[in-house]
């Protein structure tokens, strides 16, 4: 019955400065027609576990404005552009929004954010190896940098503190990576 589903239409609803939203229309396996929303995200997107030597991970503290809160994630941002390499892009979003630089990223994994409305996809590195320096905010960009244990942050994620889910998605990707070594 799945593969019976046919895209029929999609219609540009509103383009904007990162997202485009669409109205898909689908034909279901019974005939009738639907009306489904489709984000697409344009560019891609790159995340960052930044450990230090002692084991600590760099988090950034920002405003969320889709949830209304501040929340405690991993450095991330969207590509300059579509053939932007993502390495490159989590490198650019560490100095930018921590100050450091690494000498070593390693991608950790990949994923999808929003599979049932959203194309989105964010590669997630680990950066190790980190220099400190200096950080280079967006003019629109507010980000204080936290430090904090593994164990910290897993257990922030269970209690619900961090529910971010590539932020989720990168520490508990690297908490298992350290615990199978």
């Amino acid at each position: 019955m799945v593969q019976k589903l046919k895209r029929v239409k999609r219609e540009l609803v509103k383009a904007g400065v990162v997202v485009d939203m669409y109205a898909d229309h689908m034909q279901m396996p019974d005939g009738k027609i639907v009306q489904w929303d489709y984000i697409e995200h344009r560019k891609g997107a790159a995340a960052v576990l930044p450990v230090l030597p002692d084991g600590r991970i760099i988090m950034v503290r920002q405003y969320r404005n889709a949830i209304d809160r501040i929340t405690l994630e991993v450095p991330a941002g969207a590509r300059d552009n579509v053939t932007e390499d993502t390495a490159v892009c989590a490198k650019r979003e560490l100095e930018e929004e921590t100050g450091y630089t690494c000498g070593k990223l390693e991608k950790l994994l990949s994923l999808k954010t929003t599979v049932a409305f959203c194309n989105e996809f964010i590669d997630v590195y680990l950066a190790t190896e980190l220099t400190p320096g200096s950080q280079h905010l967006d003019e629109d960009e507010y980000i204080d940098t936290v430090i904090c244990d593994l164990e910290e942050l897993c257990e922030k994620i269970y209690a619900g503190e961090i529910q971010d889910g590539k932020t989720v998605s990168a520490i508990l990707a690297y908490s298992n990576r350290i615990r199978n070594k």
